[in-house]
């Protein structure tokens, strides 16, 4: 049998046999253990220790709990993520056996939090970095012992990348000579409505097109300099 809560595929075997445990808990504190659920899904930090006490009188073991959180946070991201409304899921979880008061509760609960879970899910999907800042200067040599040829500017770029799931910055520097620059542009070269192609695929590489807008915005500046030291 298939369910719109799972993307209409059948529902995984490791979900359905944890229904029975969900089961064993009373409907007003699984409701609890709902929001709880919830609050790590958007971000804001679960309190285990409020859950083992909300399953305290069921006398789940350790591993009954943690499975608890595992089952409820598939059911509601990925309730959230096929955009099934509270009455259909509440409906669909019936099917697997979970009583009706309880269906209800994680429902109202999810009802209450799908849209702002939603955005917060759409914010991370599909992301494994993010911009941070462009920071870019123009060099102009004068006169150097080393280089034959000086009578040309560098642009030297740094862009620093977030790691979207753990946190970290990363900064990557780039310098560039001004054919290079107006390579990377590529803004003369690619044509009515093909602006900055080079740049995007850039962007596209660190899978940060988004970003197109304000980072095009900052190589303008530069592109700017540049021109006025030519």
């Amino acid at each position: 049998m298939r369910f719109r809560f799972c993307g209409d595929l059948d529902c995984p075997d490791w979900v359905l046999a944890e229904i029975s445990t969900l089961a064993k808990i009373s409907s007003v504190k699984l409701k609890l253990i709902c929001a709880q659920v919830l609050r790590d899904l958007l971000g804001e930090g679960m309190e285990y220790e409020k859950i083992l006490k909300l399953t305290s009188d069921a006398k789940l073991e350790s591993g009954d709990v943690k499975a608890t959180i595992a089952v409820l946070g598939f059911i509601l991201s990925s309730a959230a993520k096929h955009n099934v409304d509270g009455e259909s899921l509440s409906s669909e979880l019936q099917q697997l056996g979970l009583p009706k008061e309880h269906a209800g509760g994680l429902c109202r609960s999810y009802e209450e939090k799908q849209s702002s879970l939603q955005d917060s899910l759409r914010a991370r999907s599909l992301r494994l970095s993010q911009l941070g800042s462009v920071g870019w200067r123009v060099d102009y040599t004068l006169s150097s012992s080393e280089l034959r040829e000086v009578n040309e500017p560098l642009v030297h770029l740094t862009f620093t990348l977030r790691d979207g799931q753990h946190g970290g910055t990363a900064a990557i520097p780039v310098v560039l000579s001004a054919d290079k620059f107006r390579v990377l542009l590529a803004g003369e070269a690619g044509g009515e409505g093909v602006p900055w192609s080079g740049v995007g695929a850039l962007l596209q590489h660190w899978q940060l097109p988004h970003c197109l807008p304000t980072v095009s915005a900052e190589l303008k500046q530069a592109q700017a300099l540049m021109n006025a030291l030519l």
